[in-house]
């Protein structure tokens, strides 16, 4: 493929290369948010900034992570991603707005995505539609530990995913009016926690290029709430959301010393044929995977009570 950069080694929308990237990227819309985000950093440097794409790199716990923003939507994500995997990046963490839709959530809780309704073109052009928008196991259970441990509301759900907010916030006023009303509706009647623009083509665009994101956001405000009178103030501060991304990324220091003591219990554990298991000897995406498996409890608090789920949390490479 043609490189269209005028810079060599560069890649032409998000101008950075090999070697000016982390592994692991935070991706905010917003080009402003980056310095928020990389404030958490330890060492940040600007990298690049041009177009919508600002990308900042700096360490957490002495690891190489950045900062690159998107701008809105999936086309845009989608480059963003695209180039930073072409740069050595192999796992991201979408952060930003969305609005709640599900009644029970709130202004200023935080929605975790573990799906995406593919209600956007760009994913349409890497898989088709029966294909499934699903974040990556791991990067959602550091968010979701990420968002108990920093003590924040939370919600586990399916979120929408558009390309037109206007189509969202007044469909009464196009002429699809009635598509876009009656899907609505749906995806309320099906529990959609709430709807943003960008993960549906993340997720698609990572399954494609086999590396892992995950999503997490500040929800703004509920539409839904506003329509049956409920207390519904619009919030705009979304450090909750950037510190729950940057609590998941810092948190792998943890995982990796726990993949090691469990790397080291199935070396020393008998083998097949010995205790009738199976060796946990599969890869992914080119990198040694399971370690130990045990069950946990994870639970979230918010505005109506508390979320509530036996779950199995599974350590690996990452």
């Amino acid at each position: 493929m043609t490189n269209y950069s005028e810079n060599e080694g560069k890649q032409y929308h998000i101008q950075v290369g090999r070697g000016d990237v982390g592994r692991y990227v935070i991706m905010p819309g917003d080009p402003k948010r980056c310095a928020l985000i990389a404030k958490y950093f330890d060492d940040p440097k600007m990298i690049a900034d041009n177009r919508e794409y600002v990308t900042y790199t700096g360490t957490l716990d002495g690891t190489p992570v950045s900062v690159t923003s998107t701008g809105i939507g999936g086309p845009s994500a989608s480059i963003a991603m695209e180039e930073l995997v072409m740069s050595g990046a192999d796992t991201f963490i979408r952060i930003g707005t969305c609005g709640g839709m599900d009644i029970n959530v709130k202004s200023g809780d935080l929605v975790i995505a573990n799906g995406a309704i593919r209600m956007e073109g760009t994913s349409r052009e890497y898989a088709p539609i029966e294909f499934p928008a699903v974040p990556d196991f791991d990067v959602t259970n550091a968010l979701v530990a990420a968002a108990k441990k920093l003590e924040k509301p939370y919600h586990v759900g399916v979120v929408q995913c558009k390309d037109s907010f206007y189509g969202q916030h007044s469909p009464e006023t196009k002429p699809v009016s009635y598509e876009l009303m009656n899907k609505w509706n749906a995806w309320l009647r099906l529990g959609c926690k709430a709807s943003e623009m960008e993960s549906a083509a993340l997720f698609i665009v990572a399954s494609a290029l086999k590396v892992r994101a995950g999503s997490v956001f500040l929800v703004m405000a509920n539409q839904e709430r506003a329509k049956e009178g409920l207390e519904n103030p619009i919030v705009h501060d979304t450090d909750a959301a950037i510190r729950t991304a940057v609590e998941a990324d810092s948190g792998r220091k943890q995982q990796k010393l726990r993949r090691r003591q469990a790397n080291e219990y199935d070396t020393n554990s008998p083998q097949r044929g010995e205790t009738g298991r199976d060796s946990e000897d599969s890869t992914d995406a080119g990198r040694p995977s399971a370690c130990k498996i045990y069950c946990g409890d994870v639970s979230g608090k918010s505005g109506a009570g508390d979320i509530g789920a036996q779950h199995v949390r599974l350590y690996r490479n990452v």
